[in-house]
């Protein structure tokens, strides 16, 4: 059994990689090749090891060694180790993030002309699109297993550790090997190095595949997902509220029986209720508006806090239209005038139930009450509209909807 992998190979496919993709050089000469005998084909971990096994890569030529190297230099720079994590793989959907992971790389080179070695797992094979992203294409990979046996690319994939991520065995006289390999602070140098020859690329050549021009944009200029934001927001909101416990003589105390003759209340904890006001004025878009409120309806959906219907109001100057609604689709967007959001606020306000919580979905282009509601907490969803909004008031709490997210 080759127990070596050939260095002259290596050597010259690391530089074929890294003239055909020169803006990631910096990354894949950081990353250490190990030959691995055994392990059927390459994987790396999350120190920046590449490992190989010599008998398979024997019968590679130097153009598939350096595709695979590119490959596998992707999962380190696209950080899909941590994203797994972040998604809560575990050892059951490895595998199937694996191929999630190797659809999101996959698709680039692709557009780049060169294939690795192998099965290259495109997204239309698990049913997908090209230029999304590996969180997308789990759900799809986890509902198409794959006929054979997957390839399993190492913890720098997946996050799960595996018996070849040891690597006490020596340097088998490759002159690659690196004990320690990189930290997690050398690993964000490098990848900042090589998002920012990304953007040098794309300025200078435009031939940057799609998926690596985004990466890049979104290291160098991160934006807050919106989404995310908004749902832990009103879900931080929800909780305050339904973690509050009262008196009520609604119902029965359970210790009505030690005093016959006094009438005891008992401890409730209130359901949420939760409102919408919609800013309906004419500076806002019906398009913006129907995504942003879908979030908010399968929010609130997942939440569990919406059996009997969500109330909402739609508002510009006056309150037009209020109706508890089930969905989305049956929301009314009726105004399109001025703006003056404290006239929905006191019109959610005065509801009955009282709402806990209330969502003002608005380009903020509106005057505020001076003081926020009695009991009840206010998540302005802000549209965003450079250089129109007027100040948020400080007593709410704001999330800002990207129109381009």
């Amino acid at each position: 059994m080759t127990e070596q992998l050939d260095a002259r190979t290596l050597a010259a496919s690391r530089l074929w990689a890294a003239h055909k993709f020169p803006y990631l050089a910096s990354a894949l000469f950081a990353t250490r090749v190990v030959p691995k005998p055994g392990i059927g084909g390459a994987a790396v971990d999350e120190q920046w090891r590449l490992y190989v096994d010599p008998a398979v890569a024997s019968d590679w030529s130097v153009e598939q060694m350096g595709s695979l190297i590119v490959h596998h230099v992707g999962h380190l720079v696209r950080e899909h180790a941590e994203r797994a994590r972040a998604m809560g793989i575990d050892p059951s959907t490895a595998d199937a993030w694996t191929r999630a992971c190797d659809a999101e790389l996959n698709d680039d080179l692709a557009e780049a002309g060169i294939t690795p070695p192998g099965h290259a797992v495109l997204p239309e094979e698990l049913g997908g699109v090209r230029g999304r992203m590996a969180e997308e294409y789990f759900a799809l990979a986890a509902a198409a297993p794959p006929d054979g046996e997957p390839d399993d690319h190492g913890s720098g994939t997946h996050g799960q550790s595996r018996d070849w991520d040891d690597d006490s065995d020596g340097d088998g006289g490759q002159g690659e090997r690196n004990d320690r390999g990189l930290d997690q602070h050398e690993a964000q140098l490098v990848r900042r190095r090589v998002a920012e020859a990304v953007q040098q690329a794309v300025r200078e050549r435009g031939d940057v595949p799609g998926g690596w021009r985004r990466w890049a944009g979104e290291l160098l200029h991160p934006r807050v997902d919106w989404r995310r934001a908004l749902a832990a927001e009103i879900r931080r909101s929800i909780q305050r509220h339904a973690g509050r416990v009262d008196y009520s003589y609604r119902r029965p105390s359970r210790r009505a029986s030690v005093s016959p003759d006094v009438v005891l209340p008992a401890m409730e904890r209130p359901v949420p209720e939760v409102a919408i006001v919609v800013d309906t004025s004419a500076s806002m878009g019906d398009d913006l508006l129907e995504r942003v409120l879908g979030e908010i309806d399968g929010l609130l959906d997942a939440i569990g806090v919406r059996t009997a219907g969500v109330p909402v109001l739609a508002v510009d100057t006056e309150v037009h239209a209020m109706s508890r609604v089930h969905s989305a689709r049956q929301v009314v967007l009726a105004g399109g005038g001025g703006t003056d959001m404290s006239r929905g606020l006191a019109a959610a306000t005065a509801l009955r139930p009282k709402p806990s919580v209330v969502v003002v979905l608005t380009d903020g282009y509106t005057p505020w009450p001076a003081f926020a509601p009695k009991a009840t907490s206010v998540v302005v969803a802000l549209v965003e509209s450079p250089g129109r909004s007027w100040p948020t008031p400080d007593w709410a709490r704001v999330v800002v909807i990207d129109d381009a997210a």
